[in-house]
């Protein structure tokens, strides 16, 4: 009878709901979201300097990339169940570390945290492409948007908030999180996942599937657009506090700017239901051309700090539409036998943006000041504005041949 009092979104159904879906979607965004305007400040204080703390994301990046393709084949020895849990404890173990506060310890809270950032999302995509028929992913995609809208939009102002009036209280806060994370995966008992019967043939080590993404040009354009997407959250997460810091317009200006536009997210069903109608291909093509004119602009006007800031958060409102149709085009073409290492595939897309991003501002600010990653990143935007124009015109509709009508949207 105590089932009873479990709330709805935690009820264990046959078949995992969006919603339950959502819910572990909306709990990580918790431990993330706490940290996400504190972390690049805490590391630049620590370390010193913006290309210091560049370097210090990059190492970050590359650890994590190796870990994140190695998920499919630890989940070979590993129970999926299993490797979701290890990388939340992850997140308890970064949070440590971090409170620890010395120059190492900054480095490892880093590197844990990327880890345990890229194993959840490989395993949380698996889950999804196991639960989610391929009509609904961009409904499922809206609805995980619309669950961690509070979050990332309480989160970095919160998260800033909490540190100014005691350090460690933000991470202790983002581990609280991470442990209610845990507690509804348990409960949610999604287990292992689907299990689809393979072809006989070898075993798949680490990389060999990297062979068959090569092989398939639509999830190399998917893959590509999700990088270029993360590049612009990097630059606006990392580098808009860095350059209001060193603009001299305060250090809680990045911090409300981000709370501000993550606010977007409560739309993002909304979003959803406009880009179907418009199509996901003039959808991501907008949203691509949106974002590059805004960032382009915030550089050419970088004298005027205050304009730059307005113009990065505009942009904001298109990363935002990206988040909720900019990975459609990878997770429409993923076959159904290779949900777990195309997972994989996909997640890279954060530690590739984790090294690509750090790496190339780690060389701009050789030549040139702070706004030039703006127009860096611009340059990245633009260019998957041109590949974008070879998606389907019809990617994303029904298909009549199976009787279906598109699902509406939330």
């Amino acid at each position: 009878m105590a089932v009873r009092y479990i709330p709805l979104a935690l009820k264990h159904t046959a078949t995992p709901q969006v919603e339950h879906l959502a819910l572990l979607a909306g709990l990580e965004a918790a431990v993330r979201g706490s940290l996400i305007s504190v972390m690049p400040l805490y590391i630049y204080e620590v370390l010193g300097s913006a290309q210091a703390t560049s370097l210090a994301y990059l190492g970050a990046g590359i650890v994590s990339l190796i870990s994140g393709l190695m998920v499919p084949w630890i989940t070979t020895f590993v129970p999926r169940r299993w490797a979701y849990t290890g990388g939340g404890l992850l997140y308890l173990v970064g949070m440590a570390l971090a409170i620890h506060g010395s120059n190492l310890s900054v480095h490892l809270a880093l590197i844990c945290n990327a880890i345990a950032t890229a194993s959840l999302f490989v395993c949380f995509n698996a889950y999804v492409l196991d639960y989610v028929t391929r009509e609904n992913l961009g409904r499922s995609q809206s609805v995980q948007m619309l669950y961690a809208a509070l979050p990332w939009s309480m989160g970095p102002m919160a998260g800033m908030g909490l540190y100014y009036l005691w350090a460690p209280a933000p991470f202790l806060v983002a581990g609280g999180f991470a442990i209610a994370l845990l507690t509804a995966f348990w409960i949610l008992r999604l287990g292992n996942g689907k299990q689809i019967a393979r072809a006989r043939g070898p075993a798949v080590n680490p990389l060999g599937y990297l062979s068959r993404f090569f092989r398939q040009p639509r999830l190399i354009a998917g893959w590509f657009f999700a990088v270029m997407r993360s590049c612009g959250w990097w630059v606006y997460v990392v580098y808009l506090p860095i350059f209001c810091v060193e603009a001299g317009i305060g250090d809680m200006v990045g911090s409300i700017a981000l709370s501000l536009s993550n606010a977007f997210l409560f739309v993002a069903p909304q979003i959803n239901r406009y880009a179907r109608g418009l199509s996901v291909r003039r959808s991501v093509r907008l949203a691509f051309a949106g974002c590059g004119t805004l960032m382009l602009a915030a550089a050419l006007l970088s004298v005027l700090p205050w304009v730059t800031v307005v113009l990065i958060f505009g942009s904001s409102f298109f990363l935002v539409m990206l988040d909720v149709v900019g990975g459609l085009p990878f997770l429409m073409s993923v076959k159904p036998s290779e949900r777990t290492e195309m997972s994989a595939v996909y997640s890279s897309f954060r530690d590739v943006s984790g090294i690509l991003t750090p790496g190339a501002a780690w060389l701009v600010l050789f030549v040139l000041p702070l706004p030039g990653i703006f127009a860096v990143s611009a340059a990245g935007l633009f260019a998957s504005w041109l590949i974008a124009g070879s998606l389907h015109p019809r990617l994303g509709a029904a298909r009549p041949s199976r009787g279906g009508l598109p699902s509406s949207s939330v």
